[in-house]
């Protein structure tokens, strides 16, 4: 008799083996990365503007169309300044009557038009009474703070004082805008 009882508790010993509660699985981790791309930083303006027509020793001026930086570097400090400069304006052979140089030459950013992102967009000269000369480089407009991506749209006015010396003809002058 003893036989079959024994067999029991070996029966019940394997049924009870098989209800008992799991053990916990081990746990791991996996670490989750991607990239936030990076582009440029560029600057956009018109190919050509033309300002009209004018007579010698009267001032011409106009505006020269948007100009825009965008700055798609997604960087933690997106600051940028964008400068402006210009050639002398030229006709002909470009002898002096034919020359108005770069002293003659009055820019005023104008106001922010448009902008995209976070930060502070400074124009260079808000207002024609803060024009300036382009006898130099000058400050068109710039970003003083914030990050990520953003863009800043302006419209600038250039005024070209046309000396009483000036001979008749078409001038052209280029006018460049960077950023750095």
């Amino acid at each position: 008799m003893r036989k079959p009882l024994l067999a029991l508790t070996v029966l019940a010993g394997v049924v009870t083996a098989g209800a008992a509660p799991a053990a916990a699985a081990p746990t791991d981790t996996t670490i989750v990365t991607f990239t936030v791309g990076t582009a440029n930083l560029e600057i956009f303006a018109p190919t050509s503007v033309n300002l009209g027509s004018t007579f010698a020793d009267t001032p011409i001026q106009g505006t020269i169309g948007p100009v825009q930086v965008v700055d798609a570097r997604a960087a933690l400090t997106a600051t940028w300044v964008a400068t402006v400069s210009s050639t002398e304006f030229t006709t002909g052979s470009g002898s002096a009557a034919e020359t108005i140089p770069p002293a003659l030459i009055e820019y005023w950013s104008g106001p922010l038009v448009s902008s995209t992102g976070t930060g502070t967009f400074v124009p260079g000269q808000p207002t024609p009474a803060d024009a300036v000369t382009l006898s130099v480089p000058r400050t068109a407009f710039s970003k003083t703070s914030g990050s990520g991506n953003n863009t800043a749209t302006w419209n600038p006015t250039i005024r070209v004082n046309v000396p009483a010396t000036a001979v008749a003809g078409t001038y052209t002058a280029t006018v460049t805008h960077s950023v750095a």
